[in-house]
């Protein structure tokens, strides 16, 4: 992780970050979808994308686990490996909780971060694990002011995405995630992220409550991008989307050999190999 210490990145590195940080500024909102290796990194960058994230979910689900188990020095591993396959194009890792309770584990989470050669990241508010809660919100909020206070040290300068999670975790106040977001705003995360919301007014509610660009999770019943986009969203990701969409896919053409005894998945595959020889060569 030496190449890319904050104390002497690179030109392209602090170019990068802040290349990053003007796609939150429109016009039309920032698509970031999220790779789960440095492949599916390089594929996505050669289509166009002009940002690109990660996802805790898919990696975890590549070293076969659930979300939520991969370590640290996992995560930083897999995001240095998307940074290298996504070259040019800037990148936003998933943290997690930042793998740690305590402001100090979070701040120390972000420097090695910056150690990788992000250009983002973002810190959530659910602690985690199989008894795991949402932080009280004044925890929650020193966590993110600690973070902020690493991301935006410089020279390069980190996107904090600060997410408010209870509405993965069966929770439905609205009032409460909107509180939430501006207390983190005002500990300095630059982008605001309230995964699970689906209905447009609430969607609104958020975007109409902050003064920062706002980041959703295209799940099933979330409007359109065009909706989205007149709602005044700023950033639309797709989580772990994409990775079981092609695990999807995997398990289609298995089955097929498993239990019918035939190939037909290779008239699905051409899309795929034309791709990987145009790129990875």
């Amino acid at each position: 992780m030496s190449d890319h210490e904050q104390g002497a990145p690179t030109v392209d590195r602090v170019e990068q970050a802040a290349r990053f940080r003007a796609l939150h500024e429109g016009p039309e909102p920032l698509l970031i979808p999220n790779a789960w290796d440095g492949g599916s990194a390089k594929l996505l960058a050669s289509m166009g994308f002009k940002a690109i994230a990660t996802t805790s979910s898919g990696f975890a689900a590549s070293i076969g686990r659930l979300d939520g188990t991969a370590l640290d020095d996992e995560s930083l591993t897999n995001a240095a490996a998307i940074v290298k396959g996504a070259g040019e194009v800037p990148v936003s890792a998933d943290l997690e909780n930042g793998f740690g309770d305590e402001p100090g584990q979070v701040k120390m989470t972000i420097m090695n971060a910056l150690s990788v050669g992000l250009s983002g990241a973002s810190i959530e508010d659910w602690s985690g694990g199989p008894n795991g809660q949402i932080y009280d919100i004044k925890l929650a909020a020193e966590r993110v002011a600690a973070a902020a206070s690493m991301a935006h040290r410089g020279p390069v300068e980190l996107v904090l995405t600060a997410r408010a999670e209870s509405h993965l975790h069966g929770g439905d106040d609205l009032a409460d995630t909107i509180a939430r977001l501006q207390a983190y705003q005002e500990a300095g995360a630059d982008v605001l992220y309230a995964p699970g919301l689906t209905k447009l007014e609430d969607i609104r509610s958020v975007v109409t409550s902050v003064d920062r660009p706002v980041n959703v999770l295209a799940l099933p019943g979330v409007p359109t991008v065009a909706k989205l986009a007149e709602a005044g969203v700023r950033r639309i990701s797709v989580g772990g989307g994409f990775a079981f969409a092609a695990y999807g896919a995997l398990i289609e053409a298995a089955r097929e050999l498993l239990e019918e005894g035939t190939y037909g998945y290779w008239e699905r595959t051409k899309i795929g190999r034309e791709a990987v020889q145009k790129n990875f060569g």
